[in-house]
This record gives C-alpha cells, sequence and structure tokens, in this order.
C-alpha cells in the first residue's frame, strides 16, 4: 500500500510544479532531453516530436506532456535529472554578487525616465482643444483598483452590468482587495511572483489613465515599480502594422534614445515592464491564443505572434506585462498565463467630488453642482464611471444647475450633453435656425449631427469603436470643427506612416448618436429589434441594450420635441407609431408568458408616458426579471410600470437578483399584490425575512411564496410560519437548499395541508431518521420520489445552474451533490446529473482562477464516482 501511494508522488509532482518546471527548465531542456534519450527514459522519437515545437517553453511542456503518458518510474527519473541539474546550476552561481549596471546603462535609464515624465505630463481630457495642455498632477483623480476579475460571459451591457457590481466590490476592496498602481506586480502571500497583470475595466472607467498614472510616476521615482525600464504600447498604434515585424522594431519605434542599450535591456529583462494598452481596441484580438512563437527579440513575426509569445512567456520570459482591456474582450486572452487579474472599480461619492472640485476648479462652485448631481439618483448612480463624470460636468457647465426639473433617465442627461455641447460651439444657435427655416435650407448643425450619427450606428453594428482617418465616413467629416467636440482624436504612428485614430467620448455617446441616427432617418431598426419581442432584447451580451433604452427615449414624444426645437431634426412618425405599438404589443406577450422583461421595462421607461403602461392589458401580469444583479435603475423602472397597472401582479420572480432588505421595502406596497413572489437564490438575512413577513401578514393575494438557496435557516423559518398564521392564504412554499433542520420543519406541521397544501425542503439539514418521520405529511417534502412533478422541477435547477456565476455554482452543488442511492434510481435524476456533470466540466474548461479549478474538479469527482 505504501509502495502505491509512491507511485502517485512523482506523477502528481509534474501536475503540481509543472508551471516551476516551465519557468525552471527552458534554459537547458536540449540538455535534458540529451540525458533523457541517454537514460532511455525517451526514445529518438520522442526527442524529435519536442524538438518541432516552437519556442523552449513549449518544448518543457511538451516533455512533461510526454512523461505523464509514460508513467511514474519515467516521471521519477525526470525529477531526480532536473533536480541534480538545478543543485549543480546552484552552486555553480554560489557566490556571484550582482554586478552594478555600466555608466551608459544608468544614464539611458534616467533619460528614459526623463521621456516617460514628459510624455505624461500632460492629461487628455475627452476632448482637449488642439494645443491645451491640461497638467495630469492637477486633474488626476484616485482610481479604485481590486483584485479579482469579471466573468467571461456578459449577457448584458458591459457599463450597467459593471454598475451593479460596483458598489460590492469597492466595499470589499476597502478591506482587503484593494491595491495601489505600485503594488500591481507584488506577490501576495509569498505566492510566485506576478509577471503577468490583466487590468479590466469598462469603457470610459480609466484604463489608460492608470497607464499614464503609473508613467507619470515612473517618470519622477522610477525606483518605486521595481523596474528599470517601462515600455508602453498601444494597439491602436499596432494595429497599422502589416508586415512581419519583431520586438527590437516594436520598442524602437518610439523609444530610438535606447538603441545604444538595448541588448543589455532585453537582457536583463527581469527589470522590464512592458504595457500593452486597449486590448479590445486590437484588430487581431480573436486571434491571441497563438500557437507559432518567436523565441528571440529579433525574429520576425506577426504582431500577434510577436504579442502572444511576450504574454505565454516565449519571448522575454522573465519581463513583466501589463494588459489593459474591456470586459468585452477579455475571453479571447491566453488567461491561463495570466497571474494576478485586476478590476477597475473607478469612483467612489468621494471621488466625485474631487473630479468635480478639479474640473470647475472653484470650491463653491464644484460643491454647488456636486449638491445638484446628489440630488439626481440616476445622475450620481453613473458618475462612477469617470468619461460620465466628464458628461456630467459638460452639462452642469452649460445648463448651470439644471433649472427646473432635472433629468429622469439616460436619453434625457445624453439630449442635455448634445444640447450643451452645440450651445458651446454656436451662441448663435436659435437665431441661425430660424433664418435657415425660413430660407429653406438645411441647418448645418444638423446635418453634422445626422453624419456623427450615420458613423455611429454603422460601427456600433460593427462592434467598432474605433475609426481611421480613411474611413469614408469619417473623412465626411473633415474639416468639420464641431465633429471634434464628440470625437477623440490620436495619431497612431509608424514608421513611414501616420494615420488619425477616432473614437467617440465614451462608448454610450456613440449608442445615442447611433440611436439617434435610426430614430430620425428611414433607416431600418436592427435584425435583433425586427423579431417578435425584440425591442427590448438587444443581443445576447447586452451590446444593444443601451442603444434600444436610447431609441426609446429618442422616440418619445417629450424628447422627439426637443430634437426637432433645439438641434432641427425630426423623428419619422412612422418610427414612432410603430414603436409604440411594439411596446405595448411585446409587455402584454411577455407578461402573460412570463419570460424576461427588464430590457423592455427599461424601453418604456425612457418613453416616461403613462398612457403606454396603461395601455399594457395583459390575461396575467407575470413580471420576470431574475438572474440580473438589480441597480436602483433597475428597480425604478420595475416600480414604474407596475406602479401604472392595477390588480393583482400574478407572479414576481426575483430570483436571484441580489435583493437586500432595503430594495423589498421600497418595493414592499407592490409585493402586496403578488400572486406568486419567488425570492430565492438571494442571500436573505433576518432583517430582509422581516419584509416578507411584514407581507405575509397584511397580503391577502399571496399563495405561492419561494425562498429557495436563499441561507434560511429555523429561525427564519419559524418568523415566516408565524406570520403564514395570520392571513392563512398561502398555499405553497418552495425552500429547498437552505439550513432548516427537523426542529424548524416542525413550525409547520400544523399548517399542512391547510392552508399550507405543499412544502418543499429537500436539500435541508434533515437527516436520514427526521425524513422518516415527515412520510406520513404528504405535504411536507423532504426526499425525492419518481412523481412527474421533479422532472420538471430538474430541468428548472439545471437552467439555474446554466446562468449561475462559477461561485454560485459551488454553493448549489454543496447541495445538490449530496445524492442518496434511490434518488439516482429514477430516470429524471440520472438525466439531470448526467447534464450537470457535463456543465462542471465545461466550466472546468473555461475557468481560469486555480482555486475555483480545483473546488469544481471535487464536484465532477463525485458526480462520477
Amino acid at each position: 500500500m505504501v509502495e502505491n501511494e509512491g507511485c502517485k508522488s512523482c506523477l502528481a509532482a509534474l501536475g503540481v510544479l509543472r508551471v516551476s518546471l516551465v519557468d525552471q527548465l527552458e534554459g537547458r531542456i536540449d540538455s535534458l532531453l540529451d540525458i533523457l534519450v541517454s537514460r532511455e527514459v525517451f526514445t529518438r522519437d520522442d526527442r524529435e516530436e519536442v524538438l518541432c515545437r516552437l519556442g523552449p517553453r513549449a518544448r518543457v511542456r511538451t516533455v512533461l506532456d510526454i512523461l505523464t503518458c509514460k508513467g511514474e518510474e519515467a516521471a521519477e527519473i525526470f525529477l531526480s535529472i532536473s533536480s541534480r541539474q538545478q543543485e549543480a546550476q546552484t552552486h555553480s552561481r554560489a557566490g556571484d554578487t550582482d554586478q552594478p549596471q555600466s555608466v551608459e546603462y544608468n544614464k539611458v535609464k534616467q533619460k528614459h525616465r526623463d521621456v516617460l515624465a514628459r510624455r505624461s505630463e500632460g492629461m487628455l481630457f475627452y476632448n482637449t482643444r488642439h494645443g491645451e495642455k491640461i497638467l495630469f498632477s492637477e486633474h488626476y483623480v484616485n482610481l479604485l483598483l481590486a483584485d479579482g476579475h469579471q466573468g467571461l460571459e456578459n449577457k448584458r451591457h458591459e457599463v450597467l452590468t459593471f454598475g451593479q457590481k460596483r458598489l460590492s466590490l469597492q466595499q470589499k476592496s476597502a478591506v482587503q482587495r484593494k491595491i495601489t498602481p505600485a503594488k500591481l506586480f507584488s506577490s501576495a502571500n509569498g505566492k510566485r511572483p506576478v509577471k503577468k497583470v490583466l487590468v479590466s475595466g469598462v469603457a470610459g472607467i480609466g484604463k489608460t489613465i492608470l497607464v499614464q498614472k503609473m508613467l507619470f510616476d515612473f517618470g519622477r521615482n522610477g525606483d518605486h515599480l521595481g523596474f528599470d525600464f517601462i515600455i508602453h504600447m498601444t494597439f491602436r498604434d499596432l494595429n497599422l502594422i502589416d508586415k512581419p515585424t519583431n520586438l527590437r522594431e516594436l520598442v524602437l519605434r518610439k523609444n530610438r534614445h535606447l538603441a545604444k542599450e538595448l541588448d543589455h535591456i532585453l537582457a536583463n529583462d527581469n527589470k522590464l515592464l512592458i504595457i500593452f494598452d486597449g486590448f479590445d481596441e486590437f484588430r487581431h484580438y480573436r486571434s491571441c491564443d497563438v500557437d507559432a512563437f518567436v523565441t528571440e527579440p529579433d525574429e520576425d513575426g506577426a504582431v500577434v505572434e510577436v504579442f502572444g509569445s511576450l504574454m505565454q512567456g516565449e519571448l522575454l520570459p522573465n519581463a513583466s506585462v501589463m494588459l489593459t482591456s474591456r470586459p468585452a474582450a477579455i475571453n479571447h486572452i491566453p488567461v491561463g498565463c495570466v497571474d494576478r487579474f485586476v478590476v477597475i472599480a473607478g469612483f467612489s461619492s468621494a471621488e466625485v467630488q474631487d473630479f468635480f472640485s478639479r474640473y470647475f476648479q472653484d470650491g463653491a462652485i464644484a460643491e454647488r453642482m456636486f449638491a445638484v448631481v446628489s440630488a439626481n439618483e440616476l445622475m450620481l448612480t453613473l458618475c462612477y464611471i469617470p468619461a460620465f463624470c466628464y458628461i456630467v460636468c459638460c452639462i452642469l457647465k452649460e445648463s448651470k444647475d439644471l433649472c427646473g426639473e432635472g433629468p429622469k433617465t439616460m436619453t434625457d442627461i445624453y439630449m442635455q450633453y448634445l444640447v450643451a455641447m452645440l450651445r458651446s460651439h454656436t451662441q448663435a444657435r436659435a437665431e441661425t435656425f430660424r433664418g435657415e427655416q425660413e430660407a429653406g435650407t438645411v441647418h448645418p448643425l444638423s446635418d453634422i449631427v445626422l453624419k456623427l450619427g450615420r458613423l455611429a450606428f454603422q460601427k456600433l453594428m460593427e462592434h467598432q469603436t474605433l475609426f481611421y482617418g480613411s474611413d469614408g465616413d469619417v473623412a465626411a467629416l473633415k474639416g468639420c470643427s464641431l465633429a471634434s467636440t464628440f470625437l477623440d482624436k490620436t495619431v497612431a504612428q509608424e514608421p513611414g506612416c501616420n494615420e488619425d485614430v477616432y473614437s467617440f467620448a465614451h462608448l454610450t455617446v456613440q449608442e445615442f448618436f447611433a440611436a439617434l441616427y435610426c430614430a430620425v432617418t428611414d433607416h431600418p431598426l436592427p435584425d435583433a429589434l425586427q423579431r417578435s419581442a425584440g425591442l427590448g432584447e438587444g443581443s445576447s451580451n447586452g451590446h444593444l441594450d443601451l442603444f434600444n433604452r436610447f431609441l426609446s427615449g429618442i422616440l418619445s414624444e417629450r424628447n422627439a420635441n426637443l430634437l426637432s426645437r433645439q438641434v432641427g431634426l425630426s423623428c419619422r412618425k412612422d418610427k414612432v407609431d410603430d414603436y409604440r405599438q411594439r411596446i405595448i404589443q411585446d409587455l402584454t406577450t411577455l407578461c402573460e408568458s412570463g419570460a424576461h422583461i427588464l430590457n423592455h421595462l427599461h424601453c418604456l421607461f425612457e418613453q416616461q408616458d403613462p398612457s403606454l403602461a396603461l395601455a399594457v392589458q395583459p390575461k396575467t401580469l407575470q413580471v420576470n426579471v431574475s438572474d440580473e444583479t438589480l441597480s436602483q435603475m433597475d428597480y425604478n423602472a420595475i416600480k414604474y410600470f407596475l406602479n401604472l397597472t392595477k390588480g393583482i401582479i400574478t407572479e414576481l420572480d426575483l430570483t436571484g437578483t441580489g435583493v437586500s432588505c432595503d430594495a423589498l421595502r421600497d418595493i414592499q406596497p407592490l409585493l402586496l399584490r403578488c400572486q406568486r413572489l419567488w425570492l430565492g437564490e438571494n442571500n436573505l438575512d433576518m432583517n430582509t425575512v422581516q419584509v416578507i413577513v411584514d407581507v405575509l401578514q397584511v397580503s391577502e393575494s399571496i399563495t405561492n411564496l419561494g425562498l429557495g438557496w436563499s441561507d434560511i435557516g429555523d429561525d427564519e423559518l419559524l418568523a415566516i410560519s408565524s406570520a403564514i398564521r395570520v392571513k392563512k392564504n398561502l398555499q405553497e412554499l418552495w425552500m429547498e437548499g437552505n439550513r432548516v433542520t427537523y426542529k424548524g420543519l416542525l413550525s409547520l406541521r400544523d399548517l399542512t395541508p391547510n392552508p399550507l397544501k405543499k412544502v418543499v425542503a429537500i436539500w435541508n439539514d434533515i437527516t436520514d431518521t427526521d425524513r422518516e418521520s415527515f412520510c406520513t405529511q404528504e405535504s411536507i417534502t423532504v426526499s425525492f420520489t419518481d412523481d412527474d412533478m421533479w422532472a420538471a422541477w430538474g430541468k428548472w435547477v439545471f437552467k439555474r445552474c446554466e446562468v449561475s456565476s462559477n461561485e454560485k455554482l459551488v454553493t448549489v452543488l454543496h447541495k445538490v451533490c449530496n445524492i442518496s442511492v434511490h434518488c439516482l434510481e429514477a430516470q429524471w435524476a440520472k438525466t439531470f446529473y448526467k447534464e450537470l456533470s457535463q456543465l462542471i466540466k465545461h466550466r472546468i474548461e473555461c475557468c481560469t482562477e486555480d482555486d475555483m479549478s480545483k473546488k469544481l474538479n471535487k464536484f465532477d469527482q463525485i458526480l462520477n464516482y
């Protein structure tokens, strides 16, 4: 038995030490191969297979793969050989000391710092006029950085999705996850060195500003990051390279002052940091998981191969690399080689205030403007994005203090932004409009806005946020000063080739202009909106969510009038009428079917027309907003619709929405109208349960309540059972997957079978002996049966697992994988657990976190035991 345990140790060691072995052996893989062949561990064919791989690191990985197949004895010999080699190498280096760098090296190092300091001293605001210089040191506001990363699959628009997660991320960061730019490459808890860092963040959150901050600090205090040199590259520049190149050429493109010492810099790669900014803007971002590598700085290859080789450690394996990207492109990055994931969480309320102070340069004005924004829930909620803070400041600067009624919707804000920017460019706007209307000519401002809209629409449909000067739609705007108000311009430089690159001040500005163009022209709606019930749906990853909301808001009567009055553009009447009818039809259909409705509710909210909600007359009012972490904006849209409807709410599904006590209190009047209320997959503490108790004690309507997977225990159930006794209306209580014990269930005995006809309490903390006590209680279900009900229930639970994050899935699996042999004999259970096993395998393949992967593997082994 001992021997068998030993037999497993060396093969297991290969798996555990795989990453470190690749680092250790890449420099001596050729000699190692020769020894393995001479010891007859490898055949000559094995050797040839290894040598066919490109790059020393890839060869080490192939050696490890072959050894795994050869078994324990081969693994033991290999580890013995590599250990002796390591000892010999360590002995030969004993007594060596770090030699000071040459005088010339240090001169170039200081020169490089000076260059970076000069390059980063000016801050590029979103539409800074040509020649205008704003000092970075005077306008930089701290950004919150947090360890961790966003999910690789987004089902909603990235700005909306991240907005919902922001508060919890910031709260966690305040305790243990917050990191500073200077600590990005510091290893945590003594783990292996951090060499590759991926910084993600939504559009406009400050990724490029973070890069500039690092360059700015390095230029003035180069030692605090621990690097001798930082090389900065943007994918906007790399997009211009359409021929083979090499790392040396890429470095020298904008750093000719490094030429004399570049060999030393690259040889000393453990002191080198290379920053790649804007991966989501890379033309080849879908092709970066390369299998063709370059291994030397002078070796030519496609840009994507040079980048991929750096990321995967085949080129300059000791160099540090930092990559920034929007979440939308993360799943195209070879994340297996990333040592640290970092999310930019944007501004807190205090940092928004700081931004206002720096923007307005007057304490009293800044304080008054911040008070205006604080009073507007919508504007304050969105100001966590620095770029949006800028948009809000632009509006406030022109409209002073938003006299009268403030903006209620996203469209309102962007309409005011459009008008404010037009006003800042032409004070004689009204007179010009009247003169041209009388003359029957087209107003030039409206013509330019239309051209911007066409550019925005065409590129949004193509998933593009960068536009090059050679593009026809961009060329149509040449020489137009107004266009520069909404478009940022940078010059991408490549030897012998300079090209202007444009983008809108923020992704949401592009979406607004795209919607405006669609509203005022005869261009058909995008295909995704042509389907039945498609107006609110956008696309599977939320690509068109905000576009849809903007389109709805612009087609509303009040914003259509504002657009006509201030910009001289009129929405097409046929589109306005058709859109209104589609909203009514779609909402009616979704309410009757119980399909997901949240995006449609936002489109209705953007209209701000009560008559539309009143025109929705479904036979049954089922509101399904499940599986979305709801923000305050989401609750506002839900309340707006349901407050305008009358009578019973047949079903309100808040499953997996992250409801809090405050949120439930806010919508308590609506809960009193619900017949079926689903609150499962939310962490319901006693305060939150108290809201449910209050509803049960008063409601004349509620008959079904779902609290599955909500972490309730006996205390919470006792409070709920007492509340049920007041009105005795509740007929079904679902609370599977919780912490309820036999003692808690006893509190329901006198409530079954009247009024409670069904209580589902499977996967709770109930022993087999306890289960036998409930065999005679037909209303209380604590274990599975062969009933057809469970087949449908199994499909429902599996659907919950499919839409769950890995973290949430593991929580569910702790309960689900506690299987009895009897349960597995049922056909529905066999199908359910087979599908669940396949889902877990897929999640493991896509998982980028070692700890999470281990947890999922554990459950995979249980299900396949």
